[in-house]
Formats: structure tokens, C-alpha cells, sequence
């Protein structure tokens, strides 16, 4: 295992079997401190899946999963499901988050996030980018070394998807926490990740957005979709591309 003063966690050879069916094979990567990760693939590839394996609510068949000693994880799930006729504010939603925070926190927490304006508002009647935001308030509340963010601008027009993920890498920069992340948004998300993973129940390839992009593999997968033109004033570590043929 290498840097393991940086590395939150770390997955090796990861293989998910589920009656009778296999969900992940030999899925293998990494996450550091300050670092964005982002996992893209087909419907049906097993993003969601592995982020579960990442979060311990399921264990591999086989393989290893390591997490840093003392590790907290935020979690913003990929659907919320709200009852439309129980009231619900936003503080009172973030109370359940974690207790002993009182209304400061959330104000605080919810400023971070852009949405302040609406700790009194009832969650069912937010817009879809101030539900986001308020999710990710509510991940960021347990102040975690991990964010885990399924689908995260889900919902969202492209105007807000692009300030979502902006707001991420200015979180990830100002509490140096690591992201993992699951994206459909192949153009938006290339210009807001370190190191992208394609999956589809394996690692098809990995590494930077140019590396991945210009893979075989990638180009296989989305055809015509996979059309990206790199920001080069957005840097990334140089990370190589390991690739399943």
C-alpha cells in the first residue's frame, strides 16, 4: 500500500458475487486526502454498488477494503424520499444528521454549501439544486476526511451542475477531504475530477481525465459521447492509466 499517511482508502481486487450474479471483478483503487475520484460507467455497471462496498454496507466476496484508522465518511445519497405530507424543515432535517448540533452549525454548514437562506424552509418544497445542497450539508455536518456523493447534481439543470461541482472542489480545497464520487455527466465532471474510474462491474481503465479519455476503452464505451476537450488550466496529479482489456 502506498502513502498510507494520505490514502483514506483503499480497495484491492474487489469481487462482489449476489445471487448468483457478478457485480464487481477485481476492482481495485485508491482515494487521498485532498483528492477527487469519480466513477463513471453504463447503467448497470455497479457504481452505486461500489460505493455501498465502500461505505461497508456490503462486504466483497472476496478481496480487501481498508479504510484509515478513525475514518469519517460523509455520505450523500442518490435519492431522497420524502413524505409529502409530513413537515419537514431543513434544520429539523439536518438535526437527524448529527446530534448535539445546534442551529449554528447548520447555518454555518449550509453557508458553506450556498444554501443558508433556506434553513427554514420546508425540504419539500426546495428547488432540485437547493435539495442537493442541502444533502451535502447535511454529508458535510459530520466534517469527514471521505465524501461520498452518489450522483451529486442529480436533478439539476447544467447551470447548476457546473456551480455544484465547483462548490465540491472548493470544499475538497479548503478541508483537504477526500471525494469519491459517481457521475453521469461525463463533460462537466472531466473539468472537476483528479482521476476518474471507468467501471463496468471492472476497471475498463483509470487515471487523469486526459489519460481516460483518449483510452480505447473509454471511446468504446460512449462512442460519439466521449468527445472531451481538456481544460488545461485545470490541473491534475499525473496518475497513469491501468486498464482491464
Amino acid at each position: 500500500m502506498t502513502d498510507t499517511n494520505s490514502t483514506l482508502i483503499q480497495a484491492t481486487d474487489i469481487y462482489l458475487e449476489l445471487g448468483g450474479n457478478v457485480l464487481l471483478e477485481a476492482v481495485s483503487f485508491a482515494v487521498r486526502s485532498g483528492e477527487i475520484v469519480t466513477v463513471i460507467g453504463p447503467n448497470g455497471a455497479g457504481k452505486t454498488t461500489l460505493l455501498r462496498v465502500a461505505l461497508e454496507l456490503l462486504r466483497p466476496s472476496a478481496g480487501t477494503l481498508y479504510h484509515r484508522p478513525q475514518l469519517t465518511i460523509g455520505y450523500m445519497p442518490q435519492r431522497l424520499q420524502l413524505d409529502p405530507t409530513f413537515p419537514l424543515s431543513v434544520k429539523r432535517f439536518l438535526s437527524f444528521a448529527r446530534k448535539g448540533c445546534d442551529a449554528t452549525a447548520f447555518r454555518t454548514v449550509l453557508k458553506e454549501t450556498g444554501a443558508d437562506h433556506v434553513i427554514d424552509a420546508a425540504m419539500q418544497h426546495l428547488s432540485g439544486g437547493e435539495l442537493q445542497r442541502v444533502l451535502l450539508s447535511r454529508a458535510l455536518l459530520r466534517q469527514p476526511d471521505l465524501l461520498v456523493l452518489d450522483e451529486p447534481v442529480q436533478g439539476v439543470d447544467v447551470h447548476g451542475q457546473v456551480e455544484l461541482y465547483q462548490l465540491i472542489g472548493k470544499i475538497r480545497d479548503e478541508r483537504n477531504c477526500g471525494v469519491l464520487m459517481v457521475s453521469h455527466d461525463l463533460h462537466l465532471v472531466m473539468a472537476a475530477t483528479d482521476r476518474v474510474l471507468c467501471l463496468n462491474r471492472h476497471i475498463c481503465c483509470s487515471g487523469t481525465p486526459a489519460v481516460v479519455t483518449s483510452d480505447p476503452e473509454y471511446l468504446k464505451m460512449y462512442g460519439h459521447l466521449a468527445l472531451y476537450q481538456h481544460d488545461r488550466t485545470h490541473h491534475h496529479d499525473h496518475g497513469g492509466c491501468s486498464c482491464d482489456r
